[in-house]
């Protein structure tokens, strides 16, 4: 099969398989991030080199737990109860678990941005590497299930606003990159990105932004004002934050020597070639959301 087919068909599948598991419920969303969290953390064993099943058992235990605690409470203290025929009472506080993981994962996000930039490091611990696989890639995939409840409910719009942005930028930063960027952005990660390319992503992300806070959101007209410096701004955090995100995995397999973190999707690579953005803005999109929500 041509190649450009097949990468256009299995992108096809992908973007369908997305959009239809977030729109259809929101327990078909957390099933389909949770398949995508078993089969990123295997592609990162796999590029670092360590045994996948306890970080495997971990990643299903804690993105389950935190799920069922965070959404399901009533549900899950009912059926343990009717189960095991007890009569406890499952009470966390949701607000201050999310802060400790959201500290977690940042310190681990900083972590990444230094291993970025520091060109010595060629091989990395073994505790580094349990320490990126929980904080870089297990904790980030629980943060994008909960960006989609917004300050509330379940909002199928936000996480297809934040898809939308993300792949308008990585569309963009590669056309302006490729008609007239001249300016290497970080050549000895990712030899193609370039400084034009980087900003033109971020401009159509931030107009992407807009567009969709106004004709996609359609907030209240009270509120559009607020809507649009709120959508406009994820675009800026994701155009800058998703291109680090895309540059950390890009030095993950600079030092396996691998081309792609998997081969799931024909011409497309693997689960994290799709959504190294995306973990590694979701932290921070969860944070920008809840200084929103303090300062209102």
């Amino acid at each position: 099969m041509n190649e450009t087919l097949k990468r256009s068909i299995s992108g096809a599948i992908y973007i369908l398989l997305l959009i239809a598991s977030i729109l259809y419920s929101t327990e078909s969303f957390f099933i389909l991030f949770g398949i995508f969290l078993v089969i990123a953390i295997a592609e990162f064993c796999n590029l670092t080199q360590i045994n996948r099943i306890l970080p495997l058992i971990t990643g299903v235990l804690l993105y389950g737990t935190v799920t069922l605690i965070s959404h399901y409470n009533k549900i899950t203290t009912t059926t343990i109860n009717d189960f095991f025929d007890t009569n406890i009472q499952i009470t966390v506080n949701v607000q201050q678990l999310n802060i400790v993981l959201l500290a977690i994962t940042l310190v681990v996000s900083v972590k990444c941005i230094l291993f970025l930039f520091y060109d010595n490091i060629q091989k990395i611990s073994t505790s580094s590497k349990y320490l990126y696989l929980f904080g870089y890639i297990i904790l980030p995939f629980i943060f994008i299930t909960k960006i989609s409840f917004g300050i509330k409910d379940y909002n199928p719009k936000i996480i297809i606003g934040l898809f939308l942005i993300i792949w308008t930028n990585d569309t963009f930063a590669y056309i302006v990159g490729k008609s007239i960027g001249k300016h290497k952005l970080f050549e000895r990660i990712s030899p193609k990105k370039t400084i034009e390319g980087f900003i033109g992503g971020i401009l159509f992300a931030i107009l992407a932004g807009y567009l969709i806070s106004k004709y996609y959101i359609r907030p209240n007209p009270q509120f559009s004002s607020q809507s649009i410096l709120i959508w406009t701004s994820i675009a800026a955090i994701v155009g800058v934050f998703g291109t680090i995100g895309d540059l950390v995995e890009s030095k993950f397999k600079r030092i396996a020597g691998v081309k792609d973190s998997g081969n799931i999707m024909p011409g497309h690579g693997g689960v994290l070639d799709r959504l190294d953005s995306v973990i590694f803005v979701a932290p921070i999109i969860f944070l920008f959301y809840q200084i929103l929500n303090y300062v209102s």
